[in-house]
C-alpha cells in the first residue's frame, strides 16, 4: 500500500470511528507500528489530525485566528450565543473567554443587565461598552494576537484574585477522553487559573469543536457544570460526552 493511500485510509478512519490506535493499525493492515506512526506525524504536521499517546484524534478545525474563526459556524455561535447570555444573572460575577462566541453572547446580554463581567480579552472588553450597567474588569497581559487575548503570569496572578459565579469558557477541542483543549500552551494555562476561580464553569461549543482535541489540556468534561452544544448535534456524539460525565444542555 502506497503512503498516499494509508494517509487517505487513516484519515477515513478517523472520520468514521473519531480516533486511531496505532497498534491495531498495524495489526489489521499488517504493516509495522513505526510505519503507522510516521505517517501520523507527517498527517499532524499538515494539522489533519491530534496525535496523542497509542494514536490520534480528530484534530480541531477551530484552529484559525479570530478573523478565520468568525466565518465558522456562524448560525451555531448565535444560538450558542444566546444560551450563554441567558445563564448571566442580575449581580452576578461573570468570566467572559476571548473568541467569537463569546462575541455572541454579549450581543444577547440584555442592555439593561447589572452585573460584573471580567474578562482578559480586548476585544470582548469594547464589546461591553454599550452595557452601561455591567461593570467590566479587564486582565491585562501580553497580547496573544491568534485570538486577541492577554496571557501570561500577570493574568493568572489576576485571576486567582477573583472569585467568580460563572466562567463563559472558550476551548478549541471537545473530546470525552481528551476533554477539553486548546492549542496554546500560555492560553490553557489562564483558561486553567479562571476555571479555578469560578462556581460553576460552561463551555459553549460549536460542531466544529466537538470530537476534536487540540495540543494542550484545560480539563476534564466532569470539571464541567454544563457543555452547550447545537441541538443538530447527532445522537451518537451526545451519549459519548453525556458517558464522559458532562451535563449536556442543547441550544
Amino acid at each position: 500500500m502506497l503512503t498516499t493511500q494509508r494517509k487517505q485510509l487513516i484519515l477515513q478512519r478517523l472520520a468514521q470511528e473519531g480516533q486511531i490506535v496505532a497498534k491495531a493499525l498495524s495489526d489489521e493492515w499488517g504493516i509495522s507500528e513505526d510505519t503507522v506512526r510516521r505517517d501520523l506525524r507527517e498527517l499532524a504536521a499538515e494539522g489533519k489530525l491530534q496525535r496523542v499517546h497509542g494514536g490520534a484524534l480528530p484534530a480541531s478545525a477551530a484552529v484559525g485566528d479570530l478573523r478565520v474563526r468568525q466565518e465558522l459556524a456562524p448560525d451555531e455561535k448565535r444560538l450558542l450565543g444566546r444560551a450563554g447570555a441567558a445563564m448571566v444573572r442580575p449581580g452576578q460575577v461573570v468570566i467572559l473567554d476571548g473568541g467569537t462566541t463569546s462575541l455572541q453572547v454579549v450581543q444577547h446580554l440584555p442592555l439593561d443587565l447589572r452585573a460584573t463581567v471580567v474578562t482578559h480579552s480586548p476585544v470582548v472588553a469594547a464589546a461591553l461598552a454599550g452595557h452601561a450597567h455591567i461593570e467590566v474588569l479587564s486582565l491585562g497581559g501580553r497580547l496573544y494576537r491568534h485570538s486577541m487575548v492577554n496571557v501570561g503570569a500577570s493574568v493568572v496572578e489576576a485571576a486567582e484574585r477573583l472569585r467568580a459565579d460563572l466562567f463563559l469558557m472558550g476551548v478549541t477541542g471537545v473530546h470525552a477522553e481528551a476533554g477539553l483543549t486548546t492549542g496554546d500552551f500560555e492560553e490553557a494555562a489562564v483558561k486553567r487559573a479562571l476555571h479555578r476561580r469560578a462556581a460553576e464553569t460552561v463551555v459553549l461549543a460549536s460542531t466544529d469543536k466537538l470530537g476534536a482535541a487540540s495540543p494542550f489540556t484545560v480539563a476534564a468534561l466532569r470539571e464541567l457544570a454544563t457543555l452547550v452544544v447545537p441541538s443538530t448535534v447527532p445522537a451518537r456524539m451526545r451519549k459519548e460526552l453525556e458517558a464522559a460525565g458532562v451535563n449536556l444542555i442543547l441550544a
